[in-house]
């Protein structure tokens, strides 16, 4: 979500003139957009303001923004605790940002604008081109989440629950296409809640899979609570979107679920892998898991490995619950450090256990890989297969753009390694 609102606060700013650049002591206007999921993210704020200052030692100082939700969040506070911000800007009001740098330039005000105004927003947006133009491109369809999980603060950064227009997003994705986009990632807080005038989600991906040159669709992040009928029937029959889901579940104890406020239980969660399993055998999963949440018993945590092991998910993200001001949750009692830490460390030794094994099976198989771009070293080209999993391939020819067969001959944790397979040999080697 916020490289798709990066992207967009630069389509706003080049109305103005403003022009992207990758030397920090050349920035004339100085746009940190931020997260507010864990608390790394406030902190990362502070750290990448001293490291601004340092540059700009001896130098007349870059206007200087703080986007995104810890502006949401935290504005007032940022404001007075550190003097070199100009203004903050919370997520929903970022299509005011050229008249927020105006001000600044010409009254030499500290500004807070972060209202919540999401409508305002995207009724801005649709008239501001979406420039982006890589391979596989982010696309918003969905802001906001009415489910106030006790641990989340997505509620009081980004607000309720709201759905763009399909003709909105079909007018933005064919804007992604004609700059040379295959593949189109749908986001949400909680995608797949997306309702416009009775168009769900499925509905969306069905309309998208018209597009003649886009190639592949993806969507995140979803809650298990909204995983209705008809998305598991677009997995089935939609060639285009892709067998991948990430459907984080946080524990594997429904006990905690509870506590979470997730309004679902393990038992529900696992039937929604059983139905798109049997709708798609070919299906694989992702998932998010909090580690060491308040009140978290050893069991709670064994059933939390014992779901990531049962599932084989092939990529779970994990983290120590990191409490957040404002939310119900920062007012419970935390699990000891040392505790949290070791069980940290166990999960992630077994994930990454898991994540080694399946990528070794893949070892000797063909994989369709989008190529996104050239590597440093010419010859070599960076793509993604149908399960998201990162590739790299030596070849001759400019991949970029392109959907290759590869054999997959290597692997590490995180990458796999593969040559192109010629596609007249490909019946004969599958056969």
């Amino acid at each position: 979500m916020n490289e798709y609102d990066s992207n967009r606060i630069l389509d706003f700013v080049k109305k103005i003139n403003y022009i992207k650049t990758n030397e920090i002591e050349k920035a004339d206007c100085y746009i940190l957009n931020t997260c507010h999921i864990r608390e790394k993210a406030t902190h990362k704020v502070y750290h990448d303001i001293g490291r601004l200052k340092k540059v700009f030692r001896n130098k007349k100082k870059p206007l200087t923004i703080v986007a995104g939700c810890v502006a949401q969040a935290e504005g007032d506070v940022l404001l007075k605790k550190e003097k070199y911000i100009d203004a903050v800007v919370g997520p929903q009001s970022y299509q005011n940002i050229n008249s927020i740098i105006s001000k600044i330039e010409f009254k030499n005000e500290k500004l807070n604008n972060t209202e919540f105004d999401v409508i305002e927003k995207f009724d801005e947006l649709k008239y501001v081109k979406n420039s982006n133009n890589k391979v596989s491109s982010f696309l918003t369809i969905q802001e906001g989440c009415d489910k106030f999980c006790k641990f989340c603060v997505v509620p009081y950064t980004r607000g309720p629950e709201y759905s763009r227009s399909i003709s909105e997003i079909l007018i933005e994705a064919r804007q992604l296409i004609k700059n040379g986009s295959k593949e189109i990632v749908l986001l949400g807080q909680n995608v797949n809640a997306y309702n416009y005038k009775n168009y769900k989600l499925s509905s969306l991906i069905y309309e998208l899979s018209e597009i003649k040159d886009l190639k592949r669709i993806r969507y995140t992040t979803s809650h298990p609570k909204d995983f209705s009928k008809d998305l598991i029937e677009a997995h089935e029959n939609c060639e285009k979107l892709m067998p991948l889901l990430h459907l984080p579940v946080q524990t594997g104890s429904t006990k905690i679920l509870k506590a979470m406020n997730r309004n679902h239980s393990i038992e529900e969660y696992l039937e929604i892998i059983k139905k798109l399993k049997e709708k798609k055998p070919s299906m694989e999963f992702s998932s998010d898991f909090i580690i060491a949440y308040p009140g978290e018993k050893e069991e709670d945590f064994k059933k939390s490995v014992s779901l990531m092991k049962k599932i084989n998910f092939i990529n779970s993200y994990s983290f120590i619950f990191s409490a957040r001001p404002g939310t119900p949750a920062a007012k419970l009692k935390e699990i000891d450090y040392n505790i949290a830490k070791k069980r940290l460390i166990y999960f992630q030794k077994v994930a990454e256990e898991i994540k080694i094994n399946y990528r070794k099976k893949l070892v000797n198989s063909l994989s369709n890989v989008l190529f996104e771009n050239r590597m440093k070293n010419n010859n070599m080209f960076f793509g993604r297969d149908e399960y998201f999993n990162s590739v790299i391939t030596k070849s001759p020819e400019d991949l970029t753009g392109k959907i290759k067969k590869v054999k997959i001959i290597d692997y590490n944790v995180n990458t796999l390694f593969g040559e192109c397979f010629p596609e007249d040999k490909y019946k004969e080697y599958a056969a």
